[in-house]
């Protein structure tokens, strides 16, 4: 089966070309700031970033009548279990409509993906709205607020399922903490097969790259009405400019470590604070499980670093053995979620 994998992003529409398991191309298409910033909605980019594929798809001499399968990364949609969906009618009513959770650039996957494959088979996998949190973790300490489980599950799962393919045990019958470390992090708990607990990278959890998240909120309410800031502006340094960027005016973690080994100090305490606020959640995940463990992943494009690895390994290494997945292949997480389906190891399932 020819399989096409579409993973839209802020700056880049990347996507990736399979025969079955086998990859015949990948490619990352850029997208400039001002056009962009052009369109007054995310799903107004749709027609802009689907030519751009058919375009590159002619260039490479492939017909888009030979292609198969087509499968997009989902986004916020309304709360999901783990799987791979058929993307329907209703799932596109509900991005083009605005009934979903978040207005994002990856609820355009399921868009592509439609324009493009016309009558042929088209599929997300393990959104960013995957809900499978125990009811105790919806629990926030504020009866007006729930707890939103909103991360990056698609890679996630796919280093969970990895970890255990190469070990020999069932997914569905261990216990594991996956820490996601990217521009926004993410840490979760998995249950027996279900990702029971997780920070949403915006709102709580370590801070990122980019992302202040959990903060201290009485600070944070003052700063919120000292009328310095607009709502936007108190947005843009929650999601964009805080974190990281923040401290050291930088959001690339290469340039942090390099400023760090070259006897910066104030760099070393950022990205040990990172680390150290990572670690701490690990061992908040370690007590959701009971203390039973069988790994701990970390996994994102921070953890092609050593440096920060290891400190994470020296805190937590107690609780379990850790194993490093770094980087992203979320278009290879794509490939797989199909694959399971035609292979029958799992259903595909209904939005």
């Amino acid at each position: 089966m020819k399989i096409l994998a579409i993973n839209p992003g802020a700056t880049s529409t990347k996507m990736g070309l399979y025969d079955d398991d086998k990859e015949i191309f990948s490619q990352s298409i850029p997208h400039y700031k001002e056009d962009i910033h052009k369109f007054e909605k995310t799903s107004d980019q749709l027609n802009m970033r689907t030519t751009l594929i058919k375009r590159f798809l002619k260039e490479k001499d492939i017909n888009i009548k030979d292609i198969d399968i087509f499968v997009a990364r989902g986004g916020p949609f309304k709360s999901m279990e783990s799987g791979t969906y058929m993307i329907n009618e209703q799932m596109i009513e509900d991005v083009l409509n605005g009934n979903v959770l978040a207005d994002h650039v990856s609820n355009l996957g399921c868009l592509i993906a439609n324009q493009l494959g016309g009558n042929r088979p088209k599929y997300i996998v393990d959104p960013v709205s995957v809900d499978e949190f125990e009811d105790i973790a919806r629990i926030s300490g504020l009866n007006l607020i729930e707890r939103k489980s909103l991360s990056h599950a698609l890679n996630m799962k796919m280093v969970a399922k990895r970890w255990a393919k190469k070990n020999h045990l069932d997914y569905n019958k261990i216990n594991l903490i996956i820490a996601h470390l990217g521009t926004g992090i993410s840490v979760s708990a998995h249950k027996k097969g279900k990702m029971i607990d997780i920070n949403n990278a915006n709102d709580e959890g370590p801070f990122s790259p980019q992302r202040a998240a959990g903060l201290p909120s009485t600070q944070l309410i003052k700063l919120c009405y000292s009328n310095k800031y607009s709502l936007q502006e108190m947005k843009k340094m929650l999601t964009k400019k805080g974190g990281m960027y923040s401290y050291l005016g930088t959001d690339s973690v290469p340039e942090a470590i390099e400023r760090m080994l070259a006897g910066d100090t104030h760099a070393k305490l950022i990205l040990n604070a990172m680390m150290y606020q990572v670690s701490k959640y690990i061992g908040a995940m370690a007590c959701v499980l009971n203390g039973k463990v069988d790994s701990i992943i970390i996994t994102g494009g921070i953890a092609y670093n050593e440096v920060l690895n290891d400190i994470i390994k020296e805190k937590t290494g107690f609780i379990a053995p850790i194993s490093i997945y770094p980087g992203e292949d979320e278009i290879y997480a794509l490939v797989m979620g199909v694959l399971r389906i035609l292979n029958n190891e799992e259903k595909v399932m209904d939005y």
